[in-house]
């Protein structure tokens, strides 16, 4: 069978994070990171949606899913934080707005 997509090709069909949302996204990474929060990371992009899950283990369940959803850009937000139980944290449009949710918690969790 043939693959569709030539190598060294973008993959269309698939929804990434861009060079600015990962940016955004590691940064508040990095701090929870040094809190001794997180541990590790993983990526998933899906035809549907791209997922950036965060651990306090590798072993474990993600504590956090960051998601981005074009479909749901016009009504909900394009970006959401889910945590471990499934509930969504915070939903909207704006990357940045949406991921303070989670430096709440690093705030938290330092004093």
């Amino acid at each position: 069978m043939l693959d569709p997509q030539p190598p060294g090709q973008p993959d269309f069909d698939r929804v990434v994070f861009d060079r600015h949302e990962l940016g955004v996204i590691l940064s508040v990474y990095g701090r929870m990171v040094a809190a001794g929060e997180w541990r590790d990371y993983g990526m998933s992009f899906l035809r549907d949606v791209a997922i950036f899950s965060v651990f306090r283990r590798a072993t474990e369940h993600p504590l956090y899913r960051i998601e981005k959803r074009p479909k749901l850009r016009a009504a909900q937000g394009l970006y959401a934080v889910i945590g471990m139980d499934g509930r969504i944290l915070k939903r909207g449009h704006d990357l940045r707005a949406t991921l303070r949710v989670l430096e709440r918690k690093l705030i938290r969790s330092v004093e």
